[in-house]
């Protein structure tokens, strides 16, 4: 049963990976090119809010499915997979209207901060302080029984 449960989690870091490589054909991002280019000159893309909402609301939930994939099978706990679907809903509640703010704002509020809310509403950077943070509950929860 164990080789399932890492062969899932294997599973789950494939879908995140696959969301990531598959960006630019699966979701609607005009920012993508504008920050990969990395050039605070370039114009501000044209953009329609409906369909960028929906794209990155898309995307959250897929990072959220692959990512409670990965907690879950990691630490086969159910009330855990429910507390990390939990904080990572929490953080892009947090990021997403910033970001959307910064937009609205034409990143005027600063390049780099934009960039960076931008990462955390995309890409589930949250995981990263997830996975050690129940880890460490896991082995505290061992040390005390």
């Amino acid at each position: 049963m164990k080789i399932l449960s890492w062969f899932l989690v294997f599973l789950g870091i494939c879908g995140l990976m696959g969301v990531r490589m598959l960006e630019d054909q699966i979701f609607y991002d005009p920012f993508l090119n504008f920050f990969h280019e990395a050039d605070k000159s370039q114009a501000f893309p044209a953009f329609e809010w409906g369909k960028l909402i929906g794209s990155h609301v898309f995307r959250f939930v897929l990072n959220l499915i692959f990512s409670c994939i990965i907690i879950h099978f990691m630490f086969k706990n159910k009330e855990w997979t429910i507390q990390g679907a939990v904080l990572i809903t929490i953080i892009f509640a947090i990021t997403f209207p910033i970001y959307l703010f910064c937009i609205y704002n034409k990143f005027d509020i600063g390049y780099l901060f934009s960039f960076y809310m931008r990462r955390f509403v995309i890409q589930p950077l949250i995981l990263l302080l997830i996975i050690p943070l129940f880890y460490y509950r896991k082995q505290i929860l061992a040390n005390n029984n």
